[in-house]
């Protein structure tokens, strides 16, 4: 049962401090004490009431609010920001050879060995560096290059183990650490990850670096990032004497600490917790491709220094991976529901890391050239990240003879239609995205999608439904459903066919740009989709249109363009729009005239989330004043659409004197008002 949400502003503005301050103390209960008070059903339940509040309540959302971990919208790129002091490597060890030598080096530098080192597991993850200004977090950069990182603060917000205030702190400080993806989160995302048609990812760290650097935040929320952070940089009021202080002293403020760390004196002891380490992997919920050995007294550390790219007073003493030794009986193809063509290795079984492997991804058509994978061939394999079994190496001393080499088929094997490799990409994908059976339900529901036909009640039980019952092999089919069919459907019901058949019928009359959208050519977005719909008028003129036509349209290069061409050239894609057409699916554009607009030729960004507006609608609104929404602020930039919890692209709009309107302002402006 959800909580009642106050209308009076002074009750409200109670209940959402008081929640605010009951879910900081469970989260540090959680994530820093590891011992909660409350189960994960009761915790989400305090964070739903307070999105719900401060819904209802807009002004009480506070730059700290655990309501922005839902994410936010979709950033067209990263900002940079230089890093406060450059952000290093680690130098490896691979042995207890190369340990030692380290350790020489730096007795040798130190004129003695320090008294203590903190040994820490090297979480395989993605560094970053958080700053909170006045206890508030500000801003999270990933590395970069080590002297700027691009600014990822919209996703860091969303990870629930990184505090939006700090306890008890009203100081400006900087802290770095490791986000990484647990392997149950792991698993879980690769499971939708195929359910989707999609690639799955190689390992956690990937997964991990790809999900901070999404550009829409509200996918990063939902893929379960955690953090540990291991170092404080700056403090107003000065940092401890010692690493292992400062650790202690990160706890203190609520920052997670990984709870593994240990100190060590000397040699022997050392090499005794990395033994221990090696042993404890295969336990963990994450990977840890290693140790970080780190001089304890900061004091050492300055007389060690540092390379151009190396701490002297710390190494990264790695671990190496499971292997082992199999045949390869056969290769085939995987068809996933985007049409990309995965190599699959059908294997001898073999045990790797606790469990038995007989299928090995080969990932595409790139790495299965260099390592020259064939049937029959003696392979080692490996788990990436211990999740996901590959093909390290063949094993050349044992190729059969008359062995010969693979390639990515030129026709799909699911549908037969021909195959394009992406041009600057390794992905090899059939090109019949609208009539493959491996890419029916995708393109379906992709079709029936908010931003492209819009046809409400065409989620995936419903498309599951139709194309398991033949009702719909493509989406054309969708124009000639009958409602008493769909009726039949186990908890569908005559009202609720009804509705699902007045949505495709009202479908039909969706904007050129939308349909165009709904088709899924690649490389062809909601904004490029509006824009040829502009610039050609018509399905039948975009048809007809070469590479150089397509590429007078601005913002179309000759990827898109290519692309486009190959979509109208297949007699199965002409043959599919004829029946949409004939299904009454409209295939010209309306046009509407934007010339001498308030804001002809200007470039607009938005930022922030305008009340009761979509993105989309907002950058409709912009282009049908004449301007064109662009995605980052620079000196050419005309006017900055400034909406709610807005972020860096505002402050680089007010640092170069860039006009900034406010939500109002804009309506005003749309509206035809001052």
């Amino acid at each position: 049962m959800s909580a009642e949400i106050p209308t009076d502003p002074r009750r409200a503005a109670r209940r959402a401090a008081e929640l605010r301050g009951v879910i900081a103390h469970h989260r540090r209960r959680y994530y820093v004490d590891n011992a909660p008070e409350i189960s994960d059903a009761e915790y989400d339940a305090l964070e739903r009431e307070l999105i719900a509040l401060e819904t209802a309540h807009p002004e009480l959302r506070a730059p700290d609010s655990p309501t922005l971990r839902v994410g936010g919208q979709a950033s067209a790129q990263f900002d940079t920001f230089p890093h406060s002091s450059p952000m290093l490597s680690l130098d490896n060890a691979y042995s207890r050879e190369d340990l030692l030598a380290w350790l020489e080096r730096l007795d040798k530098a130190l004129g003695g060995l320090p008294a203590r080192f903190v040994v820490e597991p090297k979480v395989d993850g993605l560094s970053i560096a958080v700053r909170y200004r006045d206890g508030v977090l500000e801003r999270g950069l990933t590395r970069g290059d080590g002297e700027v990182g691009e600014d990822v603060t919209a996703n860091v917000r969303t990870i629930r183990s990184i505090p939006l205030r700090l306890d008890g702190v009203a100081e400006t400080l900087e802290v770095r650490g490791e986000v990484f993806m647990p392997r149950s989160a792991f698993a879980e995302l690769n499971r939708a990850q195929d359910e989707a048609g999609e690639s799955p990812f190689a390992n956690p760290r990937n997964a991990a670096a790809g999900s901070v650097r999404l550009k829409d935040s509200r996918i990063t929320a939902a893929r379960r990032l955690d953090c540990f952070f291991y170092g404080l940089t700056q403090r107003e009021a000065g940092v401890p004497a010692t690493h292992s202080e400062a650790l202690a002293m990160l706890r203190g403020l609520g920052l997670r600490t990984n709870p593994l760390n240990r100190s060590a004196v000397g040699a022997e002891q050392l090499e005794s917790i990395l033994e221990e380490f090696g042993g404890l992997r295969q336990t963990l919920d994450y990977d840890i491709d290693g140790v970080v050995v780190k001089v304890d007294d900061l004091a050492l550390r300055e007389r060690a220094g540092s390379t151009s790219k190396f701490p002297r007073w710390a190494i990264a003493f790695k671990f190496p991976a499971e292997q082992a030794t199999t045949r390869v009986v056969s290769i085939g193809v995987q068809v996933g529901r985007t049409g990309a063509l995965t190599p699959v290795a059908n294997l001898e079984p073999v045990r790797v890391a606790g469990t038995t492997v007989s299928r090995a991804t080969l990932h595409n058509a790139d790495e299965i050239e260099r390592k020259d994978v064939r049937a029959g061939d003696t392979v080692v394999v490996e788990k990436a990240g211990e999740i996901i079994p590959q093909v390290v190496r063949v094993l050349l001393e044992h190729r059969p003879r008359g062995s010969r080499r693979f390639h990515m088929p030129e026709v799909c094997p699911e549908c037969g239609s021909p195959t394009a490799r992406d041009e600057g990409g390794v992905a090899v994908r059939c090109t019949a995205a609208l009539l493959c059976p491996a890419q029916r339900k995708q393109a379906i529901l992709h079709f029936a999608s908010r931003s492209a036909m819009d046809i409400q009640g065409l989620g995936d039980a419903v498309v599951d439904k139709l194309v398991g019952a033949g009702l719909v092999r493509d989406v054309a089919d969708l124009y000639v459903l009958q409602a008493e069919r769909v009726a039949e459907f186990e908890r569908m019901g005559e009202q609720s066919a009804a509705n699902l058949i007045a949505q495709i019928d009202a479908s039909r009359s969706r904007p050129l740009h939308r349909v165009l959208h709904a088709l899924g050519v690649r490389q062809v977005g909601e904004r490029a989709a509006r824009l040829l719909a502009d610039a050609f008028g018509s399905l039948d003129a975009l048809a007809q249109a070469d590479s150089q036509a397509l590429q007078a349209v601005p913002e179309v290069g000759p990827k898109t363009a290519a692309e486009i061409v190959r979509f109208f050239e297949s007699a199965g894609n002409r043959a599919l729009l004829a029946r949409l057409k004939a299904a009454g699916v409209r295939a010209e554009a309306e046009r509407r005239s934007s010339a001498g607009g308030p804001l002809e030729g200007q470039r607009v960004v938005l930022t922030g989330t305008l009340p009761g507006r979509t993105r989309e609608e907002a950058a409709g609104l912009v282009e049908a004043l004449g301007g064109r929404v662009v995605g980052s602020v620079s000196k050419k930039t005309s006017l900055v659409v400034a909406g709610d919890a807005a972020g860096s692209k505002l402050d680089r709009a007010r640092e170069m004197g860039i006009p900034v309107i406010d939500a109002a302002q804009f309506e005003r402006l749309v509206s035809g008002g001052k």
